[in-house]
């Protein structure tokens, strides 16, 4: 069976510049899904969203279009703005695990509320004509809230439910939940993707035995720790390229780049940088050692210094 791969929105990280880059250096993924959009209380679009989906940037790439709400109107509203833009899809994030997000009953603290999802689905299906999609969680406090959500979700033409297999509380600590997992494709009636934990070839590999009928995988930190991830599973070797810290300081440099270019002063783009090193890191002989070196980087000249030697040392 053919398999799609995809990338899981990450606020903050996985925006044009990340996606244009990931794909031109490394490639893999099939389709990219924005980070989410929101309104804050106000029927207005943000600049950082206005960029991000904008036609021009995303030439070379399937983009989907996220949000997250709890608001019929602003529902609406969003689907009408990336509808002018010429999408003709939109995501909707009942996946967040975030307490901010899931206090203000949005994101996986909305998944026990199939009143207010049915509510919206129905306006989104009266009102547009644009294609929904879904990224959810199990549920916030127990995995039965994804399962009493599947009857109201059957009564809309959903082209898809994407499961990250873990509770909201949870937050990414602990493992995922598989036997969860494997209850919503006995009961669903949706095509579903998997979502959640796929940070290795050899973990992709065992997810796709453990649901041979899953077509669609999602990943998200996973791609940001290791953007060769997806090209290797592609071609299912765990075998890196001989250039690979070339490529990635190729990479790097690009992203740099742009952020240092769209960021006001030293500060923001350090602590931009030092997110996505977080991540990077994780892929590196010594991941505290590195982390470590790139916050002690206090200008941008020692941060380019920093990384250099990191990449030297990995080599």
């Amino acid at each position: 069976m053919s398999y799609h791969l995809l990338s899981s929105p990450l606020q903050g990280f996985t925006d044009f510049r990340f996606r244009n880059a990931q794909q031109k250096y490394f490639g893999g993924i099939d389709t990219y899904y924005a980070p989410y959009i929101r309104l804050n209380k106000k029927q207005v679009i943000k600049g950082s969203y206005q960029r991000d989906l904008n036609p021009e940037v995303n030439t070379s790439l399937e983009v989907i279009p996220q949000v997250m709400t709890a608001d019929p109107d602003d529902f609406i509203f969003v689907i009408k703005y990336i509808q002018s833009l010429g999408y003709k899809e939109l995501n909707w994030n009942l996946g967040c695990p975030y307490p901010m997000v899931t206090k203000s009953g949005m994101g996986s603290g909305l998944i026990c509320n199939t009143e207010k999802i049915d509510h919206i689905l129905d306006r989104a299906h009266t009102e547009t004509d644009v294609t929904i999609s879904m990224k959810m969680r199990l549920g916030y406090e127990s995995p039965e809230e994804i399962i009493n959500s599947f009857p109201i979700l059957e009564k809309y033409p959903l082209k898809s439910v994407a499961i990250h297999a873990r509770l909201g509380k949870q937050l990414y600590k602990g493992g995922v939940d598989l036997e969860g997992f494997q209850k919503c494709i006995d009961t669903a009636k949706h095509k579903l993707y998997y979502n959640g934990d796929i940070t290795t070839v050899a973990q992709f590999r065992k997810m796709r035995e453990r649901f041979p009928s899953i077509e669609h995988f999602m990943i998200g930190r996973g791609l940001i720790a290791d953007p060769f991830l997806p090209s290797m599973i592609k071609a299912d070797t765990t075998a890196y390229p001989e250039n690979r810290w070339e490529i990635f300081r190729e990479f790097h440099d690009e992203i740099y780049a742009q952020y240092d270019a769209a960021l006001s002063g030293p500060t923001p783009i350090k602590m931009k940088m030092q997110g996505f090193w977080e991540f990077f890191a994780q892929s590196t002989h010594n991941p505290q050692k590195v982390f470590k070196a790139i916050k002690k980087a206090s200008n941008p000249m020692k941060y380019q210094k920093a990384v250099g030697e990191i990449i030297a040392a990995q080599r």
